[in-house]
């Protein structure tokens, strides 16, 4: 029997329907059933896909080889069985309700022969929301750095893999992690692979997420991701020494893994199991966390794993419920910068330096959150009939600003925007003249979302304008040409400020003009 060029492995539990389609994208890759083998292990399904292996298995029997076992709770056990019977020079490992482009395979192999390299990266893709990080995919590259680039952000096993140096450090998936078993493989194979290559020129591989979200990474629970994080850290902290390199790696590590652990859902924990997540991660951040990493992060991650390390449970508490909450702190502007007020700001107690709580860059995003106080018709400076919208900012540097820097629109429409000090805030007017609303209106109807938007040094930044409870505007009825429209600022189910224009046909007058009657003219 010939050696294929490459072997698919796919660990199968319980993922009919979606198992059918991914067979049927790799029996019928272009690279040719001849040179190609699936190597498929169901891992005790009780849902058919046992079954549906089989089926395929006697369909392509020259292809497609089923193994049976009893369930192993994760995907690295039939993984590992799969890698222990693969003939191929080649290995690619799949999710059973993933898919792949029909010359996937075909230009994967390619390239690995014509590059001689041990790993190559496919494009990949996300279906049904799922997401995908996509730097790694940006452009196609003969050799890609594990060090200096994106590929540390993307380590899935979904790659194909010279099956030499697989089987040369025997690597295998680790059978102690429920999830994310499949980075330390990739990382130790591309940590000791000589080439590594990506082709970003074509959808190689589609990855679902189920409607029923039970993808393995949608349903593990808080406890396996915790533990999946210490396995992670200490698996790049036992292959790479420390420096630039290492820091490289556990950058995305502290920064997707871990700190996704500190995020809003952290404050519904049970206090006992917010304090021993606190303590564990505190034990990483003292080990491992250096000033190479804090230097690369983000800033909401850094402070907030910096913070992890050197407070305690209530200030951390605190600082995850102002990174969660969606209105800004106070804030110290000093110099033109901004700076939020956030756990340990000028705190000598951990001494962290001011443009850690830099968010000038956010200032204008934050001066375009306004209140409306008011919805009313008027007049403009023109004298035409208009809707006025008028509303309130907290912040009295709005009206600092010049009066092109500040936009207010009603879909496409920007209205004329005039500012003005508020004692400690702005108030904000605008007007948008009724005809120019009325230029153009669907056949059905519309209803526009207000919006502001604010230019500051720092940047642009936009926000749907808001109402309190129970400001709504009178309607009018406007005619704009021979229509007859109904005009009605209110508020959506979200608390925006809305216009909602509806056309009056004759009959719909008809009919208002009665409720009008019974109702006693109101």
């Amino acid at each position: 029997m010939s050696t294929p060029d490459v072997s698919v492995i796919v660990a199968v539990y319980n993922t009919m329907p979606y198992l059918t389609t991914c067979l049927d994208s790799l029996v019928g890759q272009t690279i040719g059933r001849d040179r190609l083998e699936v190597v498929a292990v169901d891992d005790g399904s009780t849902d058919g896909s046992g079954a549906e292996l089989d089926r395929y298995a006697a369909r392509f029997p020259d292809t497609v080889r089923v193994l049976h076992q009893a369930n192993s709770g994760g995907p690295a056990a039939p993984s590992n069985l799969a890698l222990d019977h693969a003939r191929g020079r080649y290995v690619f490992f799949i999710g059973s309700d993933d898919h792949l482009g029909p010359e996937a395979l075909e230009r994967l192999v390619d390239a690995a022969d014509r590059w001689d390299s041990d790993v190559v990266l496919g494009r990949m893709v996300g279906t049904n929301k799922r997401y995908v990080h996509q730097a790694a995919y940006a452009v196609t590259e003969e050799r890609l750095d594990l060090f200096g680039g994106a590929l540390a952000w993307s380590l899935s096993n979904t790659k194909l893999f010279r099956r030499e140096l697989v089987e040369r450090y025997g690597l295998r998936f680790r059978t102690d992690m429920p999830m994310g078993s499949d980075q330390p493989f990739t990382l130790e194979a591309c940590f000791r692979a000589k080439k590594i290559s990506v082709l970003g020129d074509y959808d190689y591989y589609y990855a679902v997420k189920r409607e029923n979200a039970q993808n393995i990474t949608y349903a593990s629970r808080f406890e396996e991701r915790l533990r999946c994080a210490e396995e992670l850290v200490g698996f790049v902290a036992g292959l790479i020494e420390p420096g630039p390199r290492r820091d490289a790696v556990l950058l995305r590590h502290f920064s997707w893994e871990v700190a996704k652990l500190l995020r809003a859902e952290f404050l519904g924990l049970d206090e006992d199991v917010q304090q021993n997540v606190h303590d564990r991660i505190r034990k990483l951040a003292e080990a491992y966390l250096t000033e190479g990493v804090l230097a690369r992060m983000a800033p909401d991650l850094r402070l907030r794993l910096a913070v992890a390390r050197d407070g305690d449970l209530t200030r951390l508490r605190e600082l995850i419920g102002q990174q969660a909450d969606r209105t800004l702190p106070e804030v110290t502007i000093s110099d033109g910068r901004w700076y939020a007020h956030h756990v340990g700001f000028r705190d000598p107690a951990f001494g962290y330096p001011d443009d850690w709580y830099d968010i000038t860059d956010q200032a204008a995003r934050t001066l375009a959150k306004l209140t409306v106080s008011r919805l009313a018709w008027g007049r403009d400076g023109t004298g035409a009939r208009a809707l006025v919208v008028t509303a309130r900012s907290r912040w009295a540097e709005l009206s600092e600003l010049t009066a092109e820097a500040v936009r207010v629109s009603v879909g496409d429409l920007v209205g004329v925007t005039s500012v003005a000090p508020d004692g400690t805030g702005t108030v904000v007017r605008t007007d948008f003249a009724m005809d120019r609303l009325l230029a153009v209106v669907a056949a059905d109807g519309e209803r526009r979302v207000v919006r502001a938007e604010v230019s500051t040094p720092g940047g642009t930044g936009s926000a749907p304008v808001r109402a309190d409870r129970g400001v709504v505007g009178p309607r009018r009825l406007a005619r704009h040409g021979v229509r007859l429209y109904l005009v009605t600022p209110t508020t959506n189910h979200k608390g925006q400020v809305i216009v909602a224009i509806t056309p009056l046909t004759p009959r719909r007058f008809l009919a208002r003009l009665r409720r009008i009657r019974l109702s006693g003219g109101k």
